[in-house]
């Protein structure tokens, strides 16, 4: 540093950089060589699509005093729905977890582990932080009410909540079926895909096909385990070093043939998430579209690893990644009630333009993306608080997590009542 720009006073601003860039070179100098920073790039940037894609996707009507509604852009933007596809990263997401799991199962049971004790520290990393923000919302809903937040509000609240955690339930049980996503993914390789693809396909067929009308509503659900599985068994697969760069292409190039197939020949809807009127969705439960999507994803996902993993040995990009995936299940539980945070006092102002008026129209979106940073501050606020919930509760007694455990009990019992 020049003696110049020594004797130069100490700014707020300028000492905020100076902090970040040290913090910079901390992550940088405590990241293992072998770390593949790769992988958690795709897992960040998977990570950080959720609360993007509910925060634009999602909006609120305001109704009689000042009750909140849900609402979609969707229903009314149309052209909207390509968004929705890049949104929607729940492809990446599965491959990274089903390769990271592969990874840390092999290197737990060469230190002595064994599978149950692997598999129970997993479950209880993703089961804490969903106890913690259950368990607050179901304390929160008695006093909200008392200081007259509307019945309809709460509910709209739960609702929001509870959308990203059935993702969390779906991703425990896949991370259950890891013993055996492992040897299958060893012997056969990317060929263990072939029936879950299949399996979809038949579903799809059936639900949707001449006999749709004879057959049950519930069917729809045995796509549940295979879809998600999906992304999961490929990232095992590459785990094991049974997906290279020849299979990744095969990825990517179906499934760019199979989903534009699906939309403009088989009339899938368009959009990846649910839209509000619309009959048939693609996610609730996966459709063969939603897999279409994934093998794009993770075919490219693998055939760009080395430059990802290139661009990612700049430190100032490595460390926001490292950030991200040291919070990632704060930003999967909380990211709704940030957003809600912001909308139920707002509310009572009257509308307010993309945050409590109808999402229809491009005004809205511009609005929208204004209150994004909003959004962001609330939710690194509420994570500096709520990310105590992802470590071990080694100070709470037993007396705590029963509590915890109860209040996260009456949360789901009234979130299975309203949603």
């Amino acid at each position: 540093m020049s003696a110049e720009a020594a004797a130069r006073p100490a700014t707020p601003a300028r000492s905020v950089l100076v902090k970040a860039r040290a913090a910079v070179r901390t992550v940088e100098e405590r990241t293992p060589a072998h770390r593949d920073r790769a992988v958690d790039g795709l897992r960040a940037a998977a990570l950080l699509a959720v609360p993007l894609g509910h925060w634009m996707l999602g909006g609120f009507t305001r109704g009689q005093e000042g009750a909140l509604h849900n609402a979609s852009p969707l229903a009314t933007l149309g052209f909207f729905a390509p968004l929705s596809w890049m949104l929607q990263l729940l492809g990446i997401f599965f491959l990274v977890g089903g390769y990271s799991s592969v990874l840390s199962l092999r290197r737990a049971t060469a230190r002595g582990g064994t599978t149950g004790q692997w598999l129970r520290g997993r479950l209880l990393r993703l089961g804490r932080p969903v106890l913690g923000v259950t368990a607050v919302w179901a304390a929160l809903l008695p006093v909200l009410s008392l200081l007259g937040v509307p019945e309809t509000t709460l509910r709209t609240g739960a609702v929001l909540v509870v959308q990203p955690l059935w993702f969390v339930a779906v991703y425990a049980g896949v991370t259950a079926l890891t013993p055996y996503c492992m040897p299958a993914a060893q012997r056969w390789g990317g060929w263990t895909v072939v029936p879950l693809l299949g399996t979809v396909a038949l579903v799809d067929l059936l639900r949707y096909g001449p006999y749709a009308q004879q057959v049950p509503s519930w069917l729809g659900l045995v796509n549940l385990l295979p879809g998600w599985l999906f992304g999961y068994q490929l990232g095992a697969c590459w785990g094991a070093g049974r997906l290279r760069r020849a299979g990744a292409a095969v990825l990517l190039s179906g499934g760019v043939v199979l989903f534009a197939v699906l939309l403009l020949v088989f009339d899938y809807p368009a959009s990846m998430v649910g839209v509000p009127g619309q009959a048939r969705t693609n996610s609730h439960p996966p459709s063969l579209l939603v897999l279409a999507l994934a093998s794009v994803q993770c075919g490219a996902a693998v055939l760009l690893h080395a430059r990802i993993s290139r661009a990612l040995r700049r430190p100032a990009l490595w460390a926001p990644v490292v950030a991200v995936n040291l919070s990632a299940m704060t930003i999967l539980c909380w990211h709704q009630t940030a957003m809600l945070a912001v909308a139920v006092p707002t509310a009572r102002l009257g509308a307010v333009a993309g945050l409590t008026t109808e999402p229809d129209s491009l005004g809205w979106v511009l609005a929208r993306l204004l209150w994004l940073p909003v959004f962001a501050v609330v939710l690194v606020v509420l994570g500096s608080v709520t990310r105590r919930f992802e470590p071990p509760w080694r100070g709470a007694g037993r007396g705590a997590r029963a509590a915890a455990g109860a209040l996260a009990a009456a949360f789901a019992l009234y979130a299975f009542a309203v949603v």
